[in-house]
């Protein structure tokens, strides 16, 4: 069987293929040590919605996982540091010094790990880069490695994933939100978006004419660029330039998780490696052979795969009804990808009180805990956590946008507080109560906004926050305990 039309100049792709998988194996390193740190107070056997629980009411073929054959907190753990571990070791070049399957079975298992997590973290875990990282992750599998020529058709696959990843949240903006049509998004978006980073209150206070700037220049990257990843050479090395600035220019100006970085990972697979290569940066290409007749069948097969799994995803897009960030099967295989299609234009945050007292009144002192990522203390700068995911932080976000995104888990969360849990306090910054834990807690729905920089040389402060109302009226361990018809 000729395979060579099949990896026609496939050297031209080297640096590409080098790039793709010592990203994907490094942002895999993120995500399994964020499910390790995180994972008892949220899934455990003692966390807010655990497993064990999770899986008697979803079946393995709606949820495969290894975790429907066994749950303990221990083997969760053993699973998420196997993962960090083969990861860390592609990331170094570990996969470059063995055979063939054997490089493909370690990007097998690190997908199969990573998609057990996923098809069991919940709401925790339901977030479009889960599933990018874990379409990335499979196909990394069908990439190779130093002993064969790239497959220029996965290649080529990974260009069609960060099509979506792009096209999919320039769509879902200009249908989403009036805002994004007249480019006064960003007048807000710097301010309300989910955790803000260190920088956010400088691009917020930006000239209103340049945020108008960069929403344009948003939906050129994100509407008009990608198509040119598909032209050749330097056209398609242009496109993933820009997209590249216009991820980092996100980085600077937010906390996504590892969002923008798999962005990147995947245009820096489109580069033209004759801008390195030959200028004295020391890359070469080494000497590669043809791929063997099984690897180029599977290869044949995962294409048609895409390609047929690709209608769900076109036909998404294509819809008025477009919907962000969906995967079609349980397999997270081939899905839809957008971002921000609604911008909000006030910021509202839940903060948590507790108090020692064990009667109530007007003069009880109440003290407030800290999250590591979301705001709280206004005179707090907002710390840089991307590409690390503060999975907590993200649910208070949405939690305070609406009260349902918090029902599976507020108040096994404030139970846990009321007993000065361990595991869950590791996921707060400060625990007001370190001594013996609080007789009650509450939670006060606050607004907040940026100072201004007047404010900001007055006060010392970077936010602003006025009391809307009280989310949750103060409760104690036995009034949680209780069915809710009696607290």
């Amino acid at each position: 069987m000729n395979t060579q039309w099949a990896w026609s100049d496939g050297s031209g792709y080297w640096l590409g293929r080098l790039l793709l998988e010592r990203g994907i194996a490094a942002v895999y390193v993120i995500a399994f040590v964020a499910a390790a740190m995180q994972f008892r107070a949220l899934i455990g056997e003692n966390g807010m919605t655990p497993v064990s629980h999770y899986v008697r009411r979803r079946p393995f073929r709606l949820t495969p996982s290894i975790f429907h054959l066994h749950y303990s907190d221990r083997f969760f753990a053993c699973v998420c540091w196997l993962g960090a571990g083969l990861a860390a070791a592609l990331v170094v070049g570990a996969g470059e010094l063995v055979p063939l399957w054997t490089a493909m079975a370690i990007w097998l298992l690190l997908w199969a790990l990573y998609l057990s997590i996923v098809n069991v973290g919940q709401t925790w875990y339901a977030f479009g880069w889960e599933s990018i990282l874990l379409e990335a992750g499979l196909l990394a599998v069908f990439l190779g490695n130093d002993r064969i020529a790239p497959p220029v058709l996965v290649m080529w696959l990974s260009r069609w994933l960060l099509f979506r990843i792009e096209f999919g949240a320039g769509l879902i903006k200009l249908r989403g939100d009036s805002c994004w049509r007249d480019l006064t998004c960003l007048y807000y978006h710097h301010e309300t978006q989910p955790m803000p980073g260190p920088l956010s209150w400088f691009f917020h206070h930006l000239p209103k004419p340049l945020h108008r700037i960069e929403a344009a220049g948003n939906h050129i990257a994100q509407l008009v660029v990608p198509f040119g990843l598909f032209a050749p050479q330097p056209v398609a090395g242009v496109a993933a330039g820009i997209i590249i600035i216009t991820q980092l220019w996100l980085v600077a100006s937010g906390n996504f998780a590892w969002l923008n970085w798999i962005t990147i990972v995947l245009a820096a697979g489109a580069l033209d490696q004759s801008w390195l290569i030959g200028m004295g940066s020391g890359l070469q290409p080494p000497d590669m052979a043809h791929a063997p007749t099984w690897f180029t069948a599977l290869v044949l097969v995962l294409t048609a795969t895409v390609v047929t799994l690709s209608y769900w995803p076109v036909r998404n897009m294509a819809s008025r009804n477009q919907r962000m960030n969906i995967s079609f099967n349980p397999l997270h295989l081939v899905n839809s990808y957008g971002a921000f299609g609604t911008v909000g234009r006030s910021r509202r945050e839940l903060v948590i009180e507790g108090t020692a007292a064990t009667e109530l009144t007007d003069q009880t002192v109440w003290r407030e805990y800290e999250f590591k990522g979301k705001p709280g203390a206004v005179d707090r700068l907002p710390r840089q956590w991307a590409p690390y995911h503060l999975r907590l932080d993200w649910l208070m976000w949405f939690a305070a946008l609406s009260p349902r995104y918090g029902l599976p888990w507020r108040d096994a969360l404030l139970q846990r507080l009321l007993n000065n849990e361990r595991d869950t306090l590791r996921l707060l910054r400060h625990n007001p109560f370190p001594d013996r834990p609080p007789h009650y807690v509450r939670i006060l729905l606050y607004e907040y906004r940026f100072t201004t920089p007047a404010e900001r040389r007055r006060d010392g402060a970077w936010w602003h926050r006025s009391l809307v109302g009280a989310e949750l009226s103060p409760v104690s361990a036995a009034q949680l305990s209780a069915p809710p018809d009696l607290r």
